[in-house]
């Protein structure tokens, strides 16, 4: 159909074309014709293509190209025809518990997908559609869910925000026995990415791998790329940690210390160079806990990309990688075979260790292999750390500039505190995220017009709704002694302030930490804004510091924030931002895999975060936080308490022969029995 409007001649035109079942039924674009006047001005159009496989494309035709509307429709075939490349790569896993040693010294059991262990990495070229199955294969209770780290799943390329992962924000946890279908394209990101449990702790016994997007118009150069997963390795289960250390018995809060490092999930690691080739090596740390340093015996690495950016190149010596972080490095080989090999270092931060064990070891060697048949290289010695390259001063290759202001500020005090139960819960201004009834994306898809309105998130979620397109500003401070390497879902942002690290004397008092803390001075930056900020989608934030980072709101979706060492996250530390709630509606419902996996988990279809939808603003029966300890009590004060309880529980032993027995059966009765047993034996706090 041909219409005139403002001399501006508009042709659409629908093609269908053959494409997998569950895929758009054809490609759509529009051409627009220009007068005569025009088109001396002019002299070509621009033709914009949605293609089958979700990929959004556009292309430039020369109008001398183009006699007839026949021709117009042959010329938009062909250049579909060269589209449809893209692949739709499918996987099925099943989910279940591997035999396994990773180390070499200790037989534990990992999460492998179909009996093998590790699970694949996936490696996809942009453009391409991904489809993975994922059975939930626990013969136990065990609930599971698969987040794709780094990647935006925009609902413009055809994606929905259901296939993110996270349980409790974008789906239900996919019970044992159900199948839940990830399914979406590629369009735009290139890079270093991977993919992960979102459900508990249960990446940290092996559910995750490598996820490559690879791109044909790489701006360097090289011969090989290597994908390297650095992580850390606990004996015991992901569930029997987690137990002992979100538990009473653990006032303090210390982090479980792992018990090894891992390299491509092994112990002693080789990558095999051959002299005079440039090696792409694509590190990324998916453990659970300690960030790593990394360092090449006589090799120069040059970073040239960080999480899925590229970045203008930088020579370093020393990397230092945290939990979720991706770093991408260039290394040129040697001339010749230098007859001999060499080591690699890779080093835990163990200033993030409360406690640091003697039998520990911090450090693992492993080598570059010029021959096999040379002897294996001795570790060396890294006498500085501070020489490993900070990131707030990489700058995007593309030299993406700041964001000059902010629409919308929102400021976390990040705070760790034992609550009633006495457990050591983490915090964003008072408030420990706990799961809503129903996932965050169900409310926003299932409300209405009061999808913009925060309350119906719950007040136990640390949500906001964020307006279209307004840039914002995130404030973190980290009143807390520990390094928190802080993760965005959905987006890149920008780094535009980050405080060095500032750790005072080891015995300060615990109540002090406020007045040690740095928080951000609006007024007074620590350091100038850089005109071309470093985007990532993980970043540390330092001891008793802050990080302020923005992005603009350009995605639709519910996206989680949270501390991305997971020990944190189970504390509660996250929030959720509810980005454009109304355009997520318009272009997304339910899927039949969703409502399936969210009935078999008896969790509702429809709701607010309590699970009700007669009255949206009905909180009752919410998940929320314990209470807090009574005023003025602190750690040392619970430490005294659980030796009274040692003394009580003695004396119940005592005369357990007359049938005296104690039951709390709830956090109230804790708080209460707590407050009770300091004051009979006159324990101040």
């Amino acid at each position: 159909m041909v219409a005139r409007h403002d001399e501006t001649w508009t042709l659409s035109i629908s093609v269908r074309w053959l494409v997998p079942a569950d895929s758009p039924s054809g490609v759509h674009f529009r051409l627009n014709y220009f007068d005569t006047k025009r088109l001396k001005e002019y002299n070509k159009i621009k033709v914009s293509i949605t293609v089958c496989l979700y990929s959004s494309l556009e292309y430039t035709l020369k109008l001398k190209m183009i006699s007839s509307i026949f021709g117009l429709l042959v010329a938009v075939i062909l250049v579909c025809s060269s589209v449809v490349d893209a692949k739709v790569h499918t996987f099925n896993f099943t989910t279940g518990w591997v035999d396994a040693n990773p180390d070499g010294v200790h037989p534990k059991k990992m999460i492998g997908f179909n009996g093998q262990w590790p699970v694949p990495d996936i490696h996809v070229n942009k453009g391409d559609r991904v489809q993975i199955y994922l059975t939930n294969g626990f013969e136990d209770d065990t609930v599971t869910s698969l987040h794709f780290h780094g990647m935006f799943l925009r609902l413009s390329d055809g994606n929905k925000i259901q296939m993110d992962g996270p349980s409790m924000v974008t789906q239900c946890p996919i019970s044992p026995g159900q199948t839940f279908l990830y399914n979406f394209t590629v369009a735009d990101q290139v890079g270093t990415y991977w993919y992960h449990a979102h459900s508990g702790a249960q990446f940290g016994d092996g559910m995750r791998g490598a996820f490559i997007i690879h791109d044909e118009d790489e701006p360097f150069h090289y011969d090989e790329d290597m994908t390297i997963q650095l992580s850390d390795l606990y004996w015991k289960p992901y569930y029997d940690v987690q137990d002992e250390f979100l538990s009473r018995f653990n006032p303090t809060g210390a982090e479980p210390i792992p018990q090894n490092l891992l390299f491509n999930n092994t112990l002693n690691a080789t990558l095999n160079f051959e002299p005079e080739k440039t090696y792409l090596l694509r590190f990324i740390n998916s453990g659970l806990f300690v960030s790593q340093y990394v360092s090449l015996e006589d090799h120069e690495m040059t970073i040239v990309e960080v999480d899925g950016v590229y970045v203008k190149p930088n020579t370093t010596d020393l990397l230092y990688i945290a939990t979720g972080q991706r770093m991408s490095v260039l290394v040129k080989a040697k001339k010749a075979d230098p007859g001999k090999n060499f080591a690699i270092m890779q080093i835990m931060d163990e200033l993030m260790l409360d406690v640091v064990p003697k039998d520990l070891v911090r450090n693992r060697t492993h080598q570059i292999s010029y021959n096999e048949n040379h002897e294996k290289p001795e570790p060396f010695y890294i006498d500085d750390f501070d020489k490993a390259t900070e990131e707030f001063y990489l700058r995007p290759l593309d030299d993406i500039e700041l964001l000059d202001h902010y629409d919308t500020q929102i400021t976390f005090n990040l705070s760790l505190d034992n609550l009633g139960d006495g457990v050591n819960y983490a915090m964003f201004n008072g408030v420990s995220y706990v799961h809503p009834k129903v996932p965050t994306l169900t409310t926003v898809l299932t409300s209405g017009k009061l999808a913009t309105d925060a309350r119906i998130y719950g007040d136990n979620v640390n949500a906001y709704v964020l307006q279209k397109d307004e840039i914002i500003e995130i404030v973190v401070n980290n009143y807390d002694s520990g390094k928190h390497p802080f993760h965005l879902h959905g987006h890149n942002f920008q780094l535009i302030q980050k405080s060095p690290e500032y750790r005072p004397e080891a015995d300060y008092p615990e109540e002090d930490q406020d007045d040690i803390t740095v928080p951000y001075n609006e007024s007074a930056p620590l350091t100038p804004f850089p005109d071309y900020p470093v985007l990532r989608d993980t970043v540390v934030l330092a001891p008793s510091g802050h990080i302020v980072i923005r992005f603009k709101a350009d995605n639709p979706g519910v996206w989680f924030f949270h501390c991305h060492l997971d020990w944190h996250l189970t504390q509660g530390l996250g929030a959720v931002f509810i980005e454009d709630p109304l355009a997520v509606q318009e272009a997304e419902t339910l899927s039949k895999t969703y409502k399936d996996v969210c009935s078999a988990a008896n969790i509702p279809n429809q709701g607010n975060a309590a699970g009700h939808s007669d009255d949206w603003f009905n909180l009752d029966g919410l998940p929320r936080q314990p209470k807090p300890l009574p005023s003025g009590f602190k750690a040392k004060g619970y430490i005294a308490f659980i030796i009274s309880t040692l003394m009580a529980l003695y004396g119940i032993y005592a005369i357990s022969d007359y049938g005296l027995s104690e039951t709390i059966p709830d956090d109230q009765a804790v708080y209460d029995t707590l407050k009770n047993v300091l004051d009979s034996n006159g324990v101040a706090y």
